[in-house]
């Protein structure tokens, strides 16, 4: 009985995850894999590269978990600049595109996976393309970053965008003696934090020198007479001097294959799967990672959540269903951490605009307190915002901006949220204490804590 062929689209970590899962649990005798990817690298951590564009991470290699050559020895027949342009779901077939030389062939599969991942959100603006300026998703969009900045003698940065990757990138070119201005059209920094939220790690960036503006819509990107990148202009006729610019105002699936061939998109242009990860309505067809829709856990809807952990997921998932075997991927409550220089940022579960959207009642309590005891050496600041259904006292979201021991508090959170557990469940947890790690009441306690009281005060 001849193997049967996975196609396995995207080498990175949903893709090269599900590839070696199905390895794990069949042979090549029994299964065949073929993996597509169009840059040079495989199953590297594309959440590092702001930490080596940084020097914090000494060398690219260092985010590579396993190379394509390492791949090819467990079986898996990896292709590299090679790039899918075409799927044909009727004749279970794809057809891919040498980079380098342009030859286009075939390629019959039995099952296949689509792991296209993200790409950087890129407006049709004057300038946008001219040398110098970078979206940064990919270790090789890394390289291209790293080898501008290494050839460029400026020491000027415009960061267009304020999300997680935009305050990253600030960080990292912070690090790497830049002046850095970061323009985004909000109100406040990250967005995918409250307001008053972001108001803090905009205040914080400011002391750390970075030029923080808001409001700014930027309209063009002027050019000297070689075609680089010189300046960013807004709408309000501000014009800010860059050697260098970065994009970080967000990620958008790469969704145009599946598109084109009919497979089922959410709102956002993620693939729609089920639990198992198989793409709705085909059983031979799974996807995972960033080009996905996932099912939001607290507001009980799918949303575009591009993690590497949940890519993680996913490429075990689909590697154990293409394999023969069982799981399945519930979904998210929405949880990142991130930091700018030595302030640390978390979510999870929902904002304020979240849950009115989602048309919930709830209640806000923040508070402020320390890391550790306020006597011990270490102790730094920390604000706690925490959500509660207003009727009900189910923990809805919690926000945390502070210092260094502040983010992964946020786990707490998360557990609680995918747990479905109240605040007044929150605040009995048996936490760990000593003064080194946390005071007597853990601020993620008094939060909750003061977010019972306000469920009280609110009443039905």
């Amino acid at each position: 009985m001849a193997a049967e062929r996975l196609v396995v689209i995207g080498g990175d970590a949903a893709g090269m995850s599900a590839a070696s899962q199905a390895r794990r649990l069949k042979g090549p005798e029994e299964l065949e894999i073929v993996a597509f990817e169009r840059g040079h690298f495989t199953s590297y951590s594309a959440c590092g590269i702001p930490y080596w564009i940084g020097g914090q991470v000494p060398e690219r290699g260092d985010l590579i978990a396993r190379t394509p050559e390492e791949h090819r020895a467990r079986h898996i027949d990896l292709r590299t600049r090679t790039e899918v342009v075409e799927l044909d779901l009727a004749g279970n077939r794809v057809r891919a595109r040498d980079l380098d030389s342009g030859a286009e062939s075939w390629t019959g599969y039995d099952k296949l996976v689509l792991a296209t991942g993200a790409r950087p959100v890129r407006p049709r603006l004057p300038g946008i393309g001219a040398h110098g300026v970078h979206g940064v998703q990919t270790l090789d969009d890394g390289q291209r970053l790293m080898d501008t900045l290494e050839r460029t003698p400026g020491r000027r940065a415009v960061v267009v965008g304020a999300g997680y990757i935009g305050v990253e990138m600030a960080e990292a070119l912070v690090h790497r003696g830049y002046e850095v201005t970061v323009l985004h059209r909000g109100a406040q920094p990250m967005a995918t934090l409250d307001p008053d939220m972001g108001g803090l790690v905009h205040s914080a960036m400011n002391r750390m020198g970075i030029t923080t503006v808001a409001g700014a819509e930027v309209v063009k990107v002027l050019t000297d007479e070689e075609g680089r990148a010189r300046a960013v202009a807004t709408a309000g006729g501000d014009e800010y001097p860059a050697d260098v610019v970065v994009l970080g105002i967000g990620v958008e699936p790469r969704t145009a294959l599946a598109r084109a061939a009919g497979l089922p998109l959410g709102t956002s242009g993620g693939l729609l799967t089920d639990l198992s990860m198989r793409v709705r309505g085909h059983d031979d067809v799974w996807a995972g990672g960033d080009c996905v829709e996932v099912l939001d856990l607290v507001a009980g809807r799918h949303r575009h959540v591009p993690l590497g952990t949940h890519a993680n997921k996913h490429g075990q998932v689909i590697g154990s269903g293409v394999g023969g075997g069982y799981a399945t991927f519930p979904g998210v409550v929405g949880t990142a951490v991130s930091k700018v220089c030595d302030l640390e940022i978390a979510r999870t579960g929902l904002r304020e605009r979240d849950a009115l959207d989602a048309g919930l009642r709830f209640v806000t309590a923040t508070i402020s307190s320390t890391t550790t005891a306020g006597y011990y050496p270490t102790a730094a600041g920390m604000t706690v915002k925490v959500l509660a259904e207003r009727r009900t006292g189910r923990l809805l979201g919690v926000q945390i901006v502070g210092g260094a021991g502040s983010a992964k508090r946020v786990d707490i959170a998360a557990v609680a949220l995918t747990a479905g557990m109240t605040v007044e469940q929150v605040v009995a947890l048996d936490l760990g204490y000593a003064p080194p790690f946390s005071p007597v009441w853990d601020p993620v306690l008094v939060a909750a804590r003061k977010a019972v009281s306000a469920v009280r005060a609110a009443g039905a």
